[in-house]
């Protein structure tokens, strides 16, 4: 397909020196986990409470812990290219990360989710409206559009890049959910990237979270009801449903589900059931091991020796040696009905509600907190200096949690709070009753609590761990954090910011704002630069 419109950026922002624009603002002057995106912003749980008509058993209450992403629409980069998608434009925007050359190009209605493949050759757009995904060449902008299946709302990729697999969330919120005429609920999508080749697939009832096998050999679906397990090297893949749930007709909601770094067993997690459910992925045998009252997270370490369980009706963090489960130890327990215990139970702090788990991406540190709580502290658990949590330490914020970020380089981390204030929160203090966010220095814990104007919208990061940037929503403003400072610059924007980015391996951030048009900006922070780009989709000019 022809690309819509071509626009270059001047030559005095690519020199980034002995230029400036009248226009930018300028202070004085990630990927979450990829550099320039805005990952998943850990929060553990899922947010859609239990199964049933009434609380489970062990429910203590609080509910599920929240997961919040803050927007599902992330951009996607390749070594040399970002993609964003419009989908109010039905377009993606291509930028060169060498000479910040912007192009777009149209895709399918409504793209609702772009990925590039890990080889860098193709991007991919699950395309909500029109049910289909775009197959994007990444240097030749040529797209190949193959149909899936209706009411979707999401999009998932193998690790290699092979597959994607379109399906219904549930978890995620949607205002054209469902449709006129028949609907299912118990579909997937699966296309070959590569073959541009369609397979769908019936699954287990309302899917909550696909996995796919390190090597991407094996996807693996949860629902409430059942795992099912897909080879992908099959020559014409079929899922095999292996159920999870003990009571088929009131079963507990699937809330997560992770894979052994081997891709040899799933462990999936149900909400106020206080126990894992362990399935052999070869064998497709199902044990169940002890985790608790009201487990609420569940998270492998960085380095995917061992799987941590936030038990918060118990106030206990389970540990579970990965390697046991394919040792002698799970297979004998399988073969004597025994139930395999977890290698370790931590006592958490006393008195603290703690329902969620994050690791630095070293795995020195783990930060425990709640978002089900008005909570405004959270705790620090150090797995390889103090493997038994003797030394746990709690920390004070000044608002409860909506969502914790933590930085590439792991040396800094984001708190996104919540509008409601703690119990006991003092009524004269300038954060009660407004949004805010703290930025905190992981090594000492220094922290700067920020008064935001509105609920935060995103948030990037840089790779090398100096610069971070989020954007608030419906407001016209940048906002730039040095993370060795703590300190903090605003960058306005000539309307309001919809997403932000970093270009991979730089400090550069880019920001897309509302317009008919299409604007976007990009931002130099050690020089304070902004330049910005509208009306890109039919060749307008930049903003003087």
């Amino acid at each position: 397909m022809r690309p819509l419109s071509l626009l270059s950026l001047p030559a005095c922002l690519l020199a980034l020196s002995g230029c400036a624009s009248t226009d930018f603002a300028t202070g004085r002057a990630e990927d979450a986990d990829t550099g320039y995106a805005f990952g998943d912003v850990a929060g553990g749980g899922g947010a859609t409470g239990g199964g049933g008509d009434g609380a489970a058993p062990n429910d203590d209450g609080l509910g599920g812990e929240r997961e919040s992403d803050f927007l599902r629409l992330l951009p996607a980069a390749t070594n040399t290219f970002v993609f964003v998608a419009n989908p109010d434009r039905d377009t993606v925007t291509r930028i060169d990360v060498e000479t910040l050359e912007v192009i777009t190009v149209e895709v399918g209605s409504k793209p609702a989710v772009v990925i590039t493949t890990p080889d860098y050759r193709r991007a991919v757009t699950f395309n909500q409206d029109s049910d289909d995904v775009s197959i994007v060449d990444a240097d030749t902008l040529e797209v190949t559009a193959v149909p899936v299946r209706e009411n979707f709302n999401n999009m998932v990729m193998s690790p290699d890049g092979r597959w994607v697999i379109a399906y219904n969330e549930q978890a995620i919120e949607d205002e054209d959910d469902g449709g006129a005429g028949v609907s299912s609920y118990n579909e997937i999508s699966l296309v070959d990237v590569e073959a541009a080749a369609h397979f769908p697939l019936v699954v287990g009832f309302q899917p909550k979270q696909i996995k796919f096998a390190a090597d991407s050999g094996l996807a693996a679906v949860v629902s409430d009801e059942y795992l099912a397990v897909i080879d992908l090297h099959a020559e014409e893949p079929v899922p095999v449903l292996v159920q999870i749930a003990e009571d088929l007709g009131d079963p507990p909601a699937a809330e997560e589900v992770v894979l052994t770094p081997d891709g040899g067993y799933a462990l999936v997690r149900q909400y106020a059931v206080d126990e894992l459910v362990v399935v052999d992925l070869e064998s497709l045998e199902v044990r169940r091991v002890p985790a608790g009252s009201n487990p609420t997270d569940l998270d492998l370490s960085p380095d995917g020796s061992f799987a941590a369980v936030v038990a918060r009706g118990s106030g206990e963090l389970y540990i579970y040696d990965i390697a046991a489960f394919g040792g002698a130890a799970f297979s004998g327990a399988s073969d004597t009905g025994a139930t395999p215990e977890p290698s370790q139970v931590i006592a958490l702090p006393e008195g603290e509600v703690i329902g969620s788990l994050l690791f630095d991406p070293s795995g020195d540190q783990a930060i425990l907190y709640t978002t089900a709580s008005p909570e405004a502290r959270y705790s620090v658990w150090r797995p390889v200096s103090d493997p038994a949590g003797e030394d746990i330490q709690v920390h004070l914020l000044e608002k409860p949690i909506r969502s914790m970020a933590i930085t590439p380089t792991g040396e800094s981390m984001l708190v996104f709070h919540t509008l409601e204030d703690a119990p006991e929160a003092d009524p004269s203090s300038p954060f009660y009753g407004e949004e805010a966010m703290t930025i905190i220095d992981l090594d000492d814990f220094r922290s700067n609590p920020l008064l935001l104007a509105a609920p935060t919208a995103g948030y990037a990061n840089s790779n090398d761990g100096r610069w971070g940037y989020f954007i608030m929503e419906d407001q016209p403003e940048l906002v730039a954090i040095e993370y060795g400072t703590l300190l903090y610059d605003s960058v306005s924007l000539y309307s309001t910011a919809t997403y932000v980015g970093v270009l991979p391996e730089s400090t550069y951030a880019y920001v897309n704002q509302e317009h008919d048009l299409g604007r976007i900006s990009f931002y130099e922070p050690d020089e304070g630069i902004l330049e910005t780009i509208t009306g890109f989709e039919l060749n307008a000019g930049i903003d003087h």
